[in-house]
C-alpha cells in the first residue's frame, strides 16, 4: 500500500464546512464518492500511509461507517464502495446538535432546522443500492416530513386521526423530526396534539424549542389568544421561556395590529430574565409606533441605526408614517433612503405611506418620482397608491396628472369613494375645469355605490358661480336640496359670486337674507365676497351692498360707507378706521381685506385713498417684498396683489421714480415690472394684461420680455427719457 500515499486527500472548502475528497492517481477514473459534513471547526490533515484506516478515523468522528472493498493498485475500474448510513442515528444527531447551539435571536429562527440541510451524500448513480441510499439521506427525510406536516395541515383535530397520521413516522422520531414538522404546519387546532404527542413520546433536551414552533403555527394564523394560552401552559408545565418565545407573541400581536399587547410582551421580557436582542429590538420600533408612543419608537430607531440592528420594511413603514404625521417630511425621505442604503426592499404600502406624505407635503414633484421607482421597482399600484396619488395631485392643484389617475382608475375597473370624489371636484373648482367636472360628478352619480354630499353640490355649485353660470349654480342648489342637504356658508358665498358676476344685485340680497334666516353667521371670507362683489357693482346700487355688509362685519361696513358715501371725509379717519379693521382681522384674509378696499376707491376714481390703503399695507406688512434694488436692476413685483392694488402699486412707484430722477439719483441700467405668469382661469383678464394696458395708456416704455414670462423691461435710458417728458407734461398742465 506504500505506493497509494497520493490516493486519498482531505481539504476544507470553508470555514463551517469540511469536504472528503477521494481522488484518484492520474491513471485511475475521477473520484466516485464525496462528502461534506458541517462541523464545527476548521482543520487540516495530512496524507498518511495507510489510507484505508485514516479514512475509517474521519468517518468515524462523523457518525458515519464506510466498508472498502478491495482496489487493485493498477485497476483502470471504478473504485467500488458500500455506504451503510442511518438517518436516525447520524443526520438527526448532527443537525439536533447544531441547532441547540445556535443563537436564539429571532423568531424566525428559533431552532427549527427548517433550512435544507448542509450534510450532502454523493451516491454512484450505477451502484445498485443508489435508490436504497437516497432513502435514507438527510433530503430524503426532510421531504418526507413536509409531506407529514401537509397531511397533518388537512386533518381532523382529533387524537385519532392526529395520532393515525403520526404513526407513520416510524419508531425512530428523534426530536429535530418533530420541530421540522410542527414547524412547517399552519394548522393551529392540529398543531396542540401534535404538540402533546411528541411530548409525551421523546426524550426532549429542550421542550421550549417545541412550544416555540407551535407558538409560531398560532402565529402564522393571527391567533393571539391561543399563542397566550399555549404560553400560560408552559410555565404550568416549568418550561421557561426565552427570547425566541417572546418574539413570536410580539410578532403576533403586531400581525394581529395589537401594537399596545406587544408593547406588554416586551415589557414582561425583564421578569423572565429575557434580554431583549437587535432583532426584537427592531421589532418594537414597529410597535411603539403603532401604539403611538412616537418618543420610544424614534428613540429605538436611533439605536437601530447606531447599533446596526436588522429592521424589516414594517418597521421602516412605521418610522416613515411617524414622520409623515408630525409633518417631517424630509424625515420621511431620509428614512427612505436609509432603508434602501441598507438594501431592505419597500413593500407597497411603504410607498403607498410615503407617497401620502409627499402629497400632503405638496411635493407633487416628490410623488412622481417615487411613484416612477415603485413601477420600476416591478410594483403594480393599487387603489392605496392611486388613492395617495389623487389627493397629492389635486392638491397641488396638477390637473392634468390628477386627471391621468382618475382616468387610470376606471379604466381598471377600480372605484372611488364619495372623499376622492369631492377632492376632484374641489380641484376642478380651483382651476376651473367646469366640463371636467360635470364628467365626474355624473360618473359619481351612476357608479350606483357613491352618493353626492354636502361637499359634492358646494363644489359643483363653486364651479358654476365662477364661471358666472347662474342658471347653472341654481340647478345644482336645487338638486341639493332634494338630496336632503341644507346650503352652508360655503355654497352661499358662491352663489353670491355668481350673482356678482352677472350684476344680479337684487339675488345678492336676497341670498344675504336667506341665510341670515338660516341662522347661518358670515364668517370673514364671506365678507371678502361679498367686498369682491362690490368692485364689479354699479355704483347706483352699491348702497343695497353696503348694507349688507354692515349687518355682516360692522367695522368693515364703517370703512366701506366711509369710501362709497363721504365724499368729503379726511383722509386721516379713512386711514384710522382701516387700519383698526386689518389690525383685528386674521391673518388669512388681511390680504384679501386690504385688496378689496383698494379695488373699490380704484373702481370709484378715489385713488388718493388707494394710495393711503396701500401705504397702510406696506406699513402693516400685509404687502412685503413689493420692490427691490440691485446696482443693475430695480423691479417692482405685483403677482400676489390684485388688479387694483397692482395698479396703485404702478402709479406709486413711478411717482417714486420721478422723485429719484429729481433728487439727482441715477437708475440702474434696468427696469422691470414682475406680473406673474398666467391668471386664473376663471378670470378673463390677468394683471399682465391689465398692466399693459394701463402702460400703453401712458405711453411708458415698458414692453414684455420675450424670455422672461411675466415681465415688463425698459432701459434706463427709455426710462429717464419718459419720466423727463412726464414730468414736463405735468407742469405743462399744471
Amino acid at each position: 500500500m506504500g505506493g497509494c500515499n497520493n490516493l486519498w486527500s482531505y481539504s476544507p472548502s470553508s470555514s463551517t464546512h469540511h469536504h472528503l475528497l477521494f481522488s484518484n492517481p492520474p491513471s485511475f477514473t475521477p473520484c466516485l464518492l464525496q462528502l461534506a459534513c458541517t462541523t464545527t471547526t476548521t482543520t487540516t490533515t495530512t496524507p498518511h500511509p495507510a489510507p484505508a484506516l485514516a479514512l475509517r478515523r474521519r468517518l468515524t468522528n462523523f457518525n458515519y461507517s464506510l466498508k472498502l472493498n478491495p482496489i487493485p493498485s493498477l485497476s483502470t475500474t471504478p473504485l467500488q464502495f458500500t455506504l451503510h448510513v442511518s438517518f436516525q442515528e447520524t443526520v438527526s444527531q448532527e443537525t439536533h446538535k447544531n441547532s441547540i447551539t445556535k443563537p436564539q435571536h429571532h423568531d424566525d429562527d428559533d431552532d427549527t432546522g427548517s433550512s435544507s440541510p448542509k450534510s450532502s451524500i454523493w451516491i454512484n448513480p450505477r451502484s445498485p443500492r443508489a435508490s436504497e441510499l437516497r432513502q435514507k439521506s438527510y433530503d430524503y427525510r426532510y421531504t418526507t416530513l413536509l409531506k407529514f406536516a401537509q397531511s397533518l395541515n388537512s386533518c381532523n383535530p382529533s387524537d385519532k386521526d392526529v395520532f393515525t397520521v403520526l404513526a407513520g413516522l416510524g419508531d425512530k422520531v428523534v426530536e429535530q423530526d418533530a420541530v421540522i414538522l410542527l414547524n412547517n404546519m399552519s394548522n393551529p387546532d392540529v398543531a396542540p396534539i401534535v404538540l402533546n404527542y411528541f411530548l409525551k413520546r421523546l426524550k426532549l433536551t429542550s421542550q421550549v424549542v417545541l412550544y416555540n414552533v407551535t407558538l409560531k403555527v398560532f402565529r402564522k394564523c393571527k391567533h393571539l389568544d391561543r399563542v397566550e394560552k399555549l404560553f400560560n401552559e408552559m410555565l404550568d408545565k416549568g418550561v421557561h421561556p426565552n427570547n425566541v418565545t417572546f418574539s413570536t407573541i410580539i410578532n403576533c400581536a403586531r400581525l394581529c395590529s395589537l401594537p399596545r399587547k406587544a408593547v406588554d410582551w416586551f415589557e414582561k421580557m425583564p421578569s423572565f430574565d429575557c434580554v431583549p436582542d437587535g432583532v426584537t429590538y427592531a421589532a418594537m420600533i414597529d410597535a411603539y409606533g403603532q401604539a403611538g408612543n412616537i418618543e420610544m419608537a424614534l428613540c429605538l430607531y436611533d439605536r437601530a441605526r447606531t447599533e446596526n440592528w436588522r429592521i424589516d420594511a414594517g418597521t421602516f413603514y412605521t418610522v416613515i408614517r411617524i414622520h409623515g404625521m408630525s409633518g417631517n417630511f424630509d424625515g420621511c425621505l431620509n428614512v427612505y433612503e436609509e432603508m434602501k442604503a441598507l438594501g431592505v426592499k419597500p413593500n407597497l404600502g411603504l410607498y403607498n405611506t410615503l407617497l401620502d406624505a409627499m402629497g400632503r407635503a405638496k411635493r407633487p414633484w416628490q410623488a412622481k418620482n417615487i411613484y416612477k421607482e415603485m413601477i420600476n421597482n416591478g410594483f403594480s399600484p393599487g387603489w392605496g397608491t392611486y388613492n395617495a396619488l389623487l389627493r397629492a395631485y389635486c392638491r397641488a392643484r396638477y390637473s392634468d396628472d390628477a386627471i391621468k389617475v382618475y382616468r387610470e382608475m376606471k379604466e381598471k375597473g377600480m372605484q372611488l369613494n364619495v372623499r376622492l370624489y369631492n377632492t376632484l371636484l374641489a380641484m376642478c373648482a380651483d382651476v376651473g375645469l367646469t366640463d371636467e367636472a360635470g364628467r365626474v360628478f355624473e360618473d359619481m352619480k351612476s357608479s350606483g355605490i357613491c352618493k353626492p354630499d354636502s361637499w359634492t353640490f358646494s363644489s359643483l355649485i363653486t364651479i358654476h358661480s365662477c364661471s358666472g353660470k347662474v342658471l347653472e349654480a341654481e340647478a345644482s342648489l336645487n338638486e341639493m336640496l332634494e338630496a336632503g342637504f341644507e346650503p352652508n356658508i360655503f355654497v352661499l358665498t358662491s352663489l353670491i359670486q355668481c350673482y356678482g358676476k352677472a350684476s344680479r344685485t337684487d339675488d345678492i340680497v336676497r341670498t344675504f337674507n336667506g341665510m341670515v334666516e338660516l341662522s347661518i353667521t358670515p364668517d370673514e371670507r364671506f365678507c371678502v365676497c361679498l367686498l369682491n362683489v362690490m368692485t364689479q357693482t354699479p355704483k347706483g346700487e352699491l348702497s343695497k351692498l353696503t348694507r349688507c355688509i354692515e349687518k355682516a362685519n360692522s367695522k368693515l361696513g364703517y370703512v366701506v360707507k366711509l369710501l362709497v358715501e363721504g365724499e368729503n371725509i379726511e383722509g386721516g379717519e379713512c386711514r384710522s378706521r382701516a387700519g383698526d379693521l386689518l389690525v383685528s382681522t386674521g391673518a388669512g384674509v388681511r390680504k384679501a381685506y386690504c385688496n378689496g378696499l383698494i379695488d373699490l376707491c380704484v373702481n370709484l376714481d378715489l385713488l388718493e385713498r388707494a394710495s393711503e390703503l396701500f401705504d397702510l399695507g406696506l406699513e402693516l406688512e400685509i404687502y412685503t417684498d413689493i420692490q427691490a434694488k440691485s446696482p443693475s436692476q430695480w423691479s417692482l413685483h405685483l403677482k400676489s396683489l390684485s388688479l387694483g392694488a397692482a395698479l396703485t402699486a404702478l402709479h406709486i412707484w413711478m411717482n417714486d421714480l420721478s422723485t429719484e430722477l429729481e433728487n439727482g439719483e441715477d437708475l440702474p441700467s434696468l427696469l422691470g415690472i414682475n406680473t406673474g405668469r398666467g391668471k386664473h382661469k376663471y378670470s378673463d383678464k390677468g394683471i399682465a394684461d391689465v398692466l399693459e394696458s394701463r402702460l400703453k395708456e401712458l405711453n411708458a416704455p415698458f414692453h414684455e420680455a420675450p424670455d422672461k414670462a411675466g415681465w415688463f423691461l425698459t432701459t434706463k435710458v427709455a426710462a429717464k427719457s419718459w419720466l423727463e417728458s412726464r414730468r414736463s407734461n405735468e407742469a405743462v398742465a399744471a
